[in-house]
């Protein structure tokens, strides 16, 4: 099975002519990126990681998962970017299927978060994994270090040494020399994969195997999608065809992105999306400003400007065809909540019709929107949407004209934070 894109919601707003005349731009953004020849071309290593990547590197990790599971309790995951929201999006989507809890920390600066942290896993037999290409991040790099000071203090060097693993650059930056003078394990991040498109390599599977999730099924899903995305077919091809739809609503003046969830496993592949559209397309004075909501919470928060508010919004729900889970609504004597109307049924046929009444509403409100699909709450389905978002947001950069590789501004603040600190 595969991810399905629906775009009934658009028919009245981009018409037939304006999909035929977009596909230049659908064919040069293609183009740029096929033969690497665009802005960022020395970052997309990403393009054919899934079938680059071996299947000895897969079973390596699925046995080092194995062993930690042997010897520990949790695993503690240290990164931030995309070194933490791919692990994570990973861990909430397939949660039935992990084996060891997985605690997060490097991706703030809160001495609350992690003392606490810290605290849980004090009694615990922990492996650690550090993810960070340079080392130098701030909040993982300080994480690391009061980490590492807690490690020390549990384990003596030989155990550390099966304890931590360094994901990072494969020869030089503060990770890699930490972890070559202490004899850490390691496994690299290739140089032409941004953190933001990591996920699907080391920087991501290594902690996920740990987790004891289907790593394997995450990448044929991901080969997959390489594959199926690959030619230059706007009818078929549906990541090109969600690249254009947001580039020529965006020419309309829809300038925000609002990405509808109503399943609460999806909540973290939603912050996942938000790093890799925001970073990607935010430059030069360009970009959609992608929003996220976890409905049908959100309907009573934000509900009222969806329906109401500034027309400056278009909506892409996130919706799973086959959750799993069968919970059936009882029927009641009393019927007092008169809801015996979905007595017998299943709480997902309810949730699909709020789905399907919200799409209806906001679109009466003046919101176009779109439909991505995915099969069910399997590996291979996540992997597919990976990949799918990936193609989608680099052929959207190219169209916006800015290099979706790099992020520029990310530097501004950390120059002024670590002028602040004295570290120069």
């Amino acid at each position: 099975m595969e991810i399905r894109f629906d775009t009934s919601y658009l028919k009245n707003i981009i018409s037939d002519s304006e999909w035929k005349k977009v596909f230049p731009e659908v064919e040069k953004a293609h183009n740029d990126l096929t033969q690497r020849r665009g802005a960022g071309k020395e970052f997309t290593g990403w393009l054919d990681l899934p079938s680059q990547t071996k299947d000895s590197l897969l079973k390596e990790l699925v046995v080092l998962g194995q062993q930690a599971r042997k010897d520990s309790d949790c695993v503690l995951s240290l990164g931030i970017g995309g070194s933490y929201l791919g692990v994570r999006a990973t861990l909430e989507f397939l949660i039935s299927d992990q084996k060891i809890p997985v605690y997060y920390a490097g991706n703030n600066l809160s001495a609350g978060y992690l003392s606490y942290l810290l605290s849980v896993v004090k009694n615990k037999k922990v492996t650690v994994v550090v993810i960070s290409k340079s080392g130098t991040t701030t909040e993982t790099a300080l994480a690391f270090r009061i980490v590492k000071a807690f490690m020390d203090k549990k384990y003596n060097k030989k155990e550390l040494q099966k304890r931590i693993i360094c994901i990072t650059d494969e020869h030089k930056g503060a990770l890699r020399k930490i972890a070559d003078k202490n004899g850490y394990r390691t496994f690299p991040i290739s140089d032409d994969v941004g953190g933001r498109f990591s996920v699907l390599c080391p920087a991501g599977l290594v902690s996920l195997a740990l987790a004891g999730v289907d790593i394997r099924g995450l990448i044929e899903g991901a080969r997959y999608s390489e594959k199926r995305f690959s030619a230059l077919n706007l009818e078929e091809n549906i990541a090109y065809q969600y690249a254009a739809a947001r580039y020529l609503l965006t020419q309309k003046g829809k300038k925000i992105e609002v990405l509808s969830s109503f399943y609460q496993r999806l909540m973290y592949v939603t912050e996942w999306w938000k790093q890799l559209f925001g970073e990607s397309e935010g430059k030069n004075g360009k970009g959609l400003f992608p929003s996220s909501l976890n409905l049908t919470a959100d309907l009573h928060s934000m509900g009222q400007l969806m329906q109401d508010g500034e027309r400056n919004i278009f909506e892409t729900f996130l919706m799973v065809d086959n959750p799993g889970s069968k919970l059936l609504i009882p029927s009641d004597k009393e019927n007092l909540d008169n809801f015996n109307c979905v007595a017998g049924k299943e709480l997902d046929y309810v949730n699909k019709q709020a789905y399907k009444a919200t799409a209806a509403a906001h679109f009466e409100g003046g919101i176009p929107s779109m439909t991505i699909t995915v099969p069910d709450y399997q590996a291979h389905s996540l992997g597919q949407l990976y990949y799918f978002f990936e193609k989608a947001v680099a052929i959207s950069g190219y169209m916006l004209k800015v290099n979706p590789f790099d992020q520029p501004g990310v530097e501004a603040y950390k120059k002024k934070m670590f002028e602040l600190l004295g570290r120069y």
